[in-house]
């Protein structure tokens, strides 16, 4: 059997995370803040599409299963990727075709954003289990921690770097820059996975009798546990809490406080260092790396949940305060507290990700991916639908997203309820979710 990944191979799956992370910026970020301002678009438009894709990943689980059956996971790495940088690339064309041919541009929209979901579906459930599988028990935790900081790390890098490079904004400068950060980012995918999966610790095998169950069987056991149901759960209500704001966040800068689409990006930047920030805070406290008892990883997602609505009352505040507000300072302090709680969430993850009887890491990955996929859709929705609504109802944009992020922080603070029941155990069951988390 193979020795397993070592450190270098985690952070050779950290910077295909990076790659996917580069790419899905551009679509669900920069477009977005295109469309509304530049285009005149209503937002309920790239709100729709960004659904969409995230509507297309439900099919994760399927995705995760068949890697788990043929363990192969390389394949399906590489090929989401292609999938993902061509539906990048047709969705800058669409952004611009829509403005002067919205029916055709629209059903280029729809089809681009439908292969990025594709793509991030595939490669992203496949990468997550071949790191789960290849990663010894005790050192999930802080190999997922890793990699979800070098994930953060690449999308502050292409943030910042196109923020940059897009000002003075033309359509043809977009398409060199998209272009440049999508080629980058495939390249470094194949660099990354080259002969990566050889290195796999598949020791799951020797605890686990017989093959992987059948699709509909891996199901049934994975929500008949009780600690991956109310994980579940939690995963949902935080991601709808945190996705609310992704598609607003940019908008909202430029029709509040009348940033450029290069300033607009580069806030984007600094809240995604913010995420960085706090991802290091948390490792560097211990429990996500160390991996030890429940109450220290529920104390980080908790405090985490609590400051993220902490940070969208002030962003509330700054919808009626205008262009004086720290606006920087407040977007920064929203990510730190969306990366203390993400890495916590994320080290119980990978813990649970092997501890199926049979079920393979694919399949379970692929559940919770779906399950954050479907609360990102509709929570990035249901953020822009809600600015439409309050904007016409109201006629005043800051009124409009005050209300959405006062919204969001309750949800936020209903999220960390739930990490409290998520991660808390029953006598019974204490001492085997404590070796597990």
């Amino acid at each position: 059997m193979a020795r397993g990944f070592g450190w270098l191979s985690v952070i050779r799956i950290g910077a295909v995370q990076a790659s996917i992370g580069a790419i899905v910026m551009l679509a669900t970020s920069l477009l977005n803040r295109l469309m509304v301002v530049e285009y005149g678009l209503v937002a309920a438009i790239p709100a729709g599409l960004v659904a969409w894709h995230y509507a297309v990943q439900l099919s994760r689980p399927i995705w995760g299963h068949g890697s788990d059956k043929g363990r192969k996971r390389t394949p399906w790495i590489i090929g989401g990727m292609a999938v993902l940088a061509l539906g990048a690339l047709m969705a800058v064309n669409a952004t611009v075709m829509m403005s002067t041919y919205p029916i055709g541009g629209g059903v280029l929209a729809v089809i681009a954003f439908t292969l990025i979901g594709a793509g991030v579906g595939a490669s992203g459930t496949t990468l997550l289990a071949l790191l789960a599988s290849g990663v010894a028990r005790e050192r999930r935790a802080a190999a997922a921690a890793v990699t979800w900081i070098m994930m953060v790390f690449g999308i502050v890098v292409s943030a910042a770097t196109a923020g940059q490079l897009l000002d003075p904004f033309s359509e043809q400068r977009l398409a060199l820059v998209s272009g440049g950060v999508i080629a980058c980012a495939f390249a470094l995918t194949v660099i990354a996975v080259f002969r990566l999966e050889q290195h796999a610790l598949i020791e799951a095998e020797e605890d686990r009798a017989g093959p992987a169950p059948d699709f509909r069987e891996a199901i049934r056991e994975i929500l008949h546990e009780q600690a991956a149901r109310r994980f579940t759960t939690f995963i949902f209500v935080s991601m709808l809490a945190y996705s609310m704001q992704d598609l607003i966040l940019e908008p909202f800068a430029g029709l509040v406080f009348e940033m450029t689409p290069g300033q607009s990006t580069s806030l984007a930047g600094i809240q995604h260092g913010g995420v960085l920030a706090g991802m290091i805070a948390a490792g560097v406290g211990g429990s996500a790396f160390a991996g030890r008892m429940p109450v220290e990883l529920r104390a980080w997602i908790v405090a985490g949940c609590a400051g993220s609505a902490l940070a969208l009352l002030g962003l509330a505040a700054a919808a009626v305060a205008g262009p004086g507000w720290p606006l920087e300072a407040n977007v920064f302090a929203l990510g730190f507290c969306n990366g203390a709680f993400a890495v916590a969430a994320i080290g119980a993850m990978m813990g649970l990700a092997g501890a199926g009887e049979r079920t393979r890491e694919g399949v379970r990955m692929g559940v919770w991916g779906a399950s954050q996929a479907i609360a990102f859709g509709m929570g990035g929705l249901l953020g822009a639908l809600g600015v439409d609504i309050a904007r016409r109802s109201g006629g005043d944009d800051a009124t409009a997203f005050q209300l959405i992020f006062v919204i969001e922080a309750t949800a936020f603070m209903l999220a960390a309820f739930l990490a409290l029941r998520a991660t808390s155990s029953s006598k019974r069951t204490k001492a085997k979710e404590a070796a597990i988390l």
